[in-house]
């Protein structure tokens, strides 16, 4: 019987890649998504179920779950992805903005886990994997809310490893680099009020360094091929850097004082 993984934030980007890497590599797909009615492309592939999944509707996030777990008999790895990023000034951002970058990426990321466990539970098996960010970890100038999120997914991560593989389930964290993916796109919400004129130029130095790329970024199905190994690999490792920028930038941050790190980032935006 093949096994089962559940993946969030499936239309696009890093969790398209990862539902079409897991199916090629012989697993059920549960391939979940806010809109299913407009994919046309995973819902063609066999042992791939696509269904809709809102980490802000609780309703649909139960839904999901016990359909997918009806569907292929049960779920053995579930793939935390959905996400997106706010940048820009804090004071630009409207409270309601604030509270939907934390629902999303933090608050989303429990009620699905939440919603899962009971099935990993009785199993006394299932592996959680949290995709963070090299912004889990570092921090770049206006993403105060972007970087909160991803900090909180490291800690919850670490802290929930430990009373889940004392039950047999294993938590697992993936930080990407820059990954060519939409994250410019649909997934990434800029605030800015240019009546802020303090700030105005150091966004337009943010942007010009969004906007280039941070140079070569890595594709979306490196980060599945780093997903399959944390969940296959059938060690107790929690973290997974993907992409080189991500290796590079980790292992600075792991030698540096603040000064000497922060320093870097402010020459990098040109601060």
């Amino acid at each position: 019987m093949s096994n089962t993984v559940l993946i969030t934030g499936a239309s696009s980007g890093i969790g398209k890649a990862t539902a079409k890497f897991f199916q090629e590599k012989g697993w059920n797909v549960v391939a979940s998504m806010r809109s299913p009615q407009k994919e046309t492309e995973l819902n063609q592939l066999e042992n791939v179920w696509v269904t809709r999944l809102d980490v802000t509707d609780l309703e649909s996030i139960k839904s999901a779950v016990s359909q997918g777990i009806a569907q292929f008999g049960g779920i053995d790895a579930l793939v935390n992805n959905a996400g997106y990023g706010a940048y820009g000034p804090l004071e630009s951002f409207k409270r309601e903005n604030i509270v939907r970058q934390f629902d999303t990426n933090v608050i989303g990321l429990l009620d699905v886990t939440r919603e899962v466990l009971p099935h990993f539970r009785a199993k006394k098996a299932g592996t959680i994997v949290n995709i963070s960010s090299i912004g889990g970890k570092m921090t770049f100038p206006y993403g105060s809310l972007y970087h909160g999120t991803k900090f909180a997914v490291e800690g919850i991560s670490e802290a929930l490893s430990y009373e889940l593989n004392a039950i047999g389930i294993k938590v697992k964290i993936v930080e990407p680099g820059a990954i060519a993916t939409d994250f410019g796109g649909r997934s990434f919400d800029f605030s800015n009020d240019e009546s802020m004129v303090e700030y105005q130029e150091g966004v337009g130095k943010l942007m010009a360094v969004f906007q280039s790329g941070f140079g070569d970024a890595s594709p979306a199905e490196l980060v599945a091929d780093v997903i399959y190994e944390s969940v296959t690999d059938g060690t107790d490792k929690l973290r997974y850097e993907a992409g080189p920028d991500a290796v590079q930038f980790m292992a600075q941050r792991k030698v540096a004082d603040d000064a000497t790190f922060i320093g870097g980032i402010k020459g990098m935006f040109g601060f």
